[in-house]
């Protein structure tokens, strides 16, 4: 049987509500177990963590309906998804990983570091033109740390009613406190913008000034993602609310040569010059240039080709050329 140290840890993690350390110890027992011959006990203790484990999905994916109940409007707020995504999907620039190596590590090692009254880094403001992977960092960063990522409802959140919308977003700082996740703004300047402009109306000041507030309360072990397209109106108070600002660009020849083959790793392709590839598509965001490689591997498809051809990428990224020049 389990060593009494074992089983004060199990109970200890359960009580704590711990799920990591509750799965990890209960593997150290099954482990002990199979050492001391008992392998078909070993064996059911396995794949009673493991069925265990494959339902947290489930659960979670119910907690925003749960939490809606008791206000009855959140789960018209947010919608959630779970990524599986990499940081290794991602293409990214040297100034940006190691930002984002860092936010995961102090994601990872956050009870140590509130051990020693220390909070992760856990709130990004992304900016940068369209396509060019902000929404896609969130679902990364969701899959790399296990959690779900909620994407806020823009437009369900913004109304014409005073008051309202302050009220709304009072909800989805709420749930930002009781479940843990990555929580996605993005177009954030819809409310993030500066006050005084000439357009700006007394409802979205007020919007805005209560975002500040709530920022600045927050105190949860959520990541809290805000993206744009349009910094430039993004008021100045908003800046220092956030952990780190990282500035997304569209990618030079190098990166999108590795872009194109991490689109493509798991397709056949035929004697593709990827350095004249990546030449045409220069200027093109990451967004279009995984369209474009999607475009071609269809196209592949549909002609019962068995591979990627160099001709077959080099049309599907002049489409795409095309399109931007309209």
């Amino acid at each position: 049987m389990a060593a009494a140290d074992q089983l004060k840890a199990l109970l200890r993690s359960h009580i704590d509500g711990d799920e990591a350390q509750f799965y990890s110890v209960a593997m150290q027992i099954a482990a002990h177990e199979a050492k001391l011959g008992h392998g078909k006990f070993a064996l059911e203790l396995r794949d009673m963590i493991d069925k265990a484990k494959s339902s947290i999905r489930t659960v979670e994916a119910e907690t925003v309906t749960l939490i809606s109940k008791p206000r009855g409007e959140l789960s018209g707020l947010l919608s959630v998804s779970y990524p599986k995504l990499k940081l290794a999907d991602m293409v990214l620039s040297e100034s940006i990983e190691p930002k984002l190596t860092r936010l995961l590590k102090e994601q990872i090692q956050v009870k140590k570091l509130r051990s020693h009254g220390l909070a992760p880094r856990k709130k990004l403001l992304l900016i940068g033109l369209p396509g060019t992977g902000k929404t896609l960092t969130a679902s990364v960063l969701a899959g790399e740390l296990g959690l779900p990522l909620f994407t806020v409802r823009l437009d369900t959140l913004m109304t014409k009613f005073m008051g309202e919308t302050s009220a709304k977003l009072r909800l989805i700082f709420d749930a930002i406190q009781q479940t843990r996740g990555v929580y996605l703004f993005d177009e954030f300047d819809s409310i993030g913008s500066q006050r005084g402009l000439a357009n700006d109306v007394g409802e979205i000041r007020r919007v805005l000034n209560s975002f500040l507030q709530m920022i600045e309360q927050d105190d949860s072990d959520s990541l809290l993602i805000a993206a744009t397209n349009h910094v430039e109106i993004l008021d100045y108070a908003l800046f220092r609310r956030f952990d780190d600002i990282i500035e997304y660009q569209i990618p030079q020849k190098k990166e999108i040569e590795s872009a194109l083959k991490t689109k493509l790793a798991m397709f056949s392709t035929t004697k593709i010059q990827w350095s004249k590839i990546a030449d045409v598509a220069i200027g093109l965001s990451y967004g279009d240039i995984s369209k474009a490689c999607e475009d071609a591997i269809k196209d592949s498809i549909i002609h019962n080709r068995e591979s990627v051809g160099h001709n077959d990428l080099l049309q599907s990224i002049k489409d795409r050329q095309a399109i931007q020049q309209k």
